[in-house]
């Protein structure tokens, strides 16, 4: 059913003055100083408002394909409304994607849901709004980037709130949740971060710290160090330890929920003899291992030992701002790699979910690249005579001034016919030269014309 117009009619586009503009159902027409007509669109669309600029009169463009647009926005709505789940009239935003997509991931178990709810909420969903989840671009994804940017934000956080989007929009364009099509599927648009040098504690420093812990007013401090140093665990793993999670004849922690998954986590005979240690004084000897220090607490457990390693660094004369607690996990795998422990065994010890995060603690050094070069077979061992890599000039020989040929005389294998084998450095064209002139000294020589080699000619072992 085509619109009636009372206010954008012919006569009324035509008796504006330059600067003035009518509008009605969406349409404006605007009248330029140099007389012609712009016509513009501003309407909403399932929920998005559309502002685009038709066209001008001199270009051919009237009110009705300003129409036309309008219907053809509105068709395609409605097509894509039909691919909607049952219940639906109206797509998803941003918005509503979000929470149900943390609803979802909650419900089945998701990793790391607390970053990812910090990333959705905070600042995700804020920016994009109201903005369907489909019709998010690269364009819109670097603007974010650099909205966040401006506020003080680095590379490597966007990257991490990035990963997080990915993750949603790869569920949102799955076969289960069908939310977009795969092909809507923006591409991200990430940095590449400048990685910061990994320092690992010494020896001395490692024993400081650990005295430094000893030491401490908190009777667990001790502990979560020696765990620290001896399993290479995560700080937020540690403090969620329990005793009855502790296989005692494998000398192996059953982590069920870690960052890169469950896994079997393995400590030294050391370690079993602090954990049997402290069991031994412990009210529950199968409960926490860093029980909470209050009633009513959030968690059973106590959620951060930042304090105590804090005071513990102090004591030990290092700086608390560049020794954290994570530097004790970099300390225990980088000096594995340093031992020449094989990069699958320290993903066992490590739970770093592939083996590219173990790469970065290992370093190559020009020892090692130099006995690895070492170890490269040498396929021209039994094929070569030393001489053909001495020099790639030739000298006279004594006596006649004949050119020295430096050939291999192998086993005749097809009849009695020779087989001439040279360096790799040689040419063809090298020795067919070097023959002429052996030819012109020694009428013997193997070589007829052409440089081929004569029929039934004896292997030729040196000059004449």
């Amino acid at each position: 059913m085509s619109l009636k117009f009372s206010r954008l009619s012919r006569p009324a586009i035509r008796a504006l003055d330059p600067g003035q503009k009518i509008h009605e159902h969406g349409i404006t027409a605007e009248k330029a100083k140099d007389g012609d007509i712009r016509y513009s669109i501003n309407v909403m669309v399932d929920g998005q408002r559309i502002h685009r600029v038709v066209g001008r009169e001199s270009e051919g463009v009237t009110r009705f394909q300003a129409e036309q647009l309008i219907e053809k926005l509105r068709t395609d709505a409605r097509g894509d409304r039909l691919n909607l789940p049952q219940g639906r009239k109206l797509h998803r935003t941003f918005v509503e994607s979000a929470e149900e997509y943390i609803a979802r991931m909650e419900a089945s178990g998701g990793k790391d849901m607390a970053n990812k709810k910090h990333h959705l909420r905070t600042y995700l969903a804020p920016h994009f709004g109201k903005m369907r989840l489909d019709k998010i671009t690269e364009f819109e994804l670097r603007k974010y980037r650099k909205a966040r940017v401006a506020r003080g934000a680095t590379d490597a956080t966007v990257n991490r709130e990035f990963a997080t989007l990915l993750h949603m929009l790869n569920k949102a364009s799955s076969k289960d949740w069908r939310w977009m099509k795969a092909e809507d599927k923006p591409k991200i648009p990430r940095v590449r971060e400048q990685r910061k040098a990994r320092r690992a504690l010494t020896p001395a420093e490692i024993s400081a710290v650990m005295k430094g812990a000893i030491e401490d007013v908190d009777s667990r401090a001790w502990l979560f160090v020696a765990l620290g140093f001896g399993t290479s665990m995560r700080h937020g793993e540690i403090v969620r330890r329990r005793y009855d999670e502790i296989d005692w004849n494998a000398n192996r922690f059953e982590i069920g929920k870690a960052k890169a998954g469950a896994r079997l986590q393995p400590f030294p005979l050391w370690v079993r003899e602090a954990l049997l240690r402290q069991r031994e004084m412990e009210d529950d000897p199968e409960g926490w291992i860093f029980p909470a220090k209050r009633q009513h607490c959030k968690t059973p457990h106590v959620r951060s030992m930042d304090d105590s390693f804090r005071r513990a660094v102090i004591r030990a004369g290092l700086d608390p701002e560049k020794v954290t607690p994570h530097l004790m996990r970099h300390t225990v795998i980088t000096n594995l790699s340093r031992d020449k422990v094989d990069p699958r065994t320290l993903q066992e010890l490590s739970g770093h979910k592939t083996i590219a995060m173990v790469m970065h603690y290992i370093h190559a050094n020009d020892e090692s690249i130099d006995l690895a070069a070492e170890r490269i077979a040498n396929p021209f061992s039994d094929t070569v005579t030393p001489e053909l890599h001495t020099s790639s000039k030739r000298e006279p020989s004594r006596g006649d001034g004949a050119v020295a040929l430096s050939l291999v005389n192998p086993p005749v294998s097809d009849g009695g016919q020779g087989w001439i084998r040279t360096s790799v450095r040689e040419t063809r064209a090298d020795l067919q030269s070097a023959a002429f002139n052996h030819s012109a000294t020694c009428p013997r020589g193997p070589f007829r014309e052409g440089g081929s080699m004569a029929k039934g000619a004896p292997p030729v072992n040196a000059a004449c």
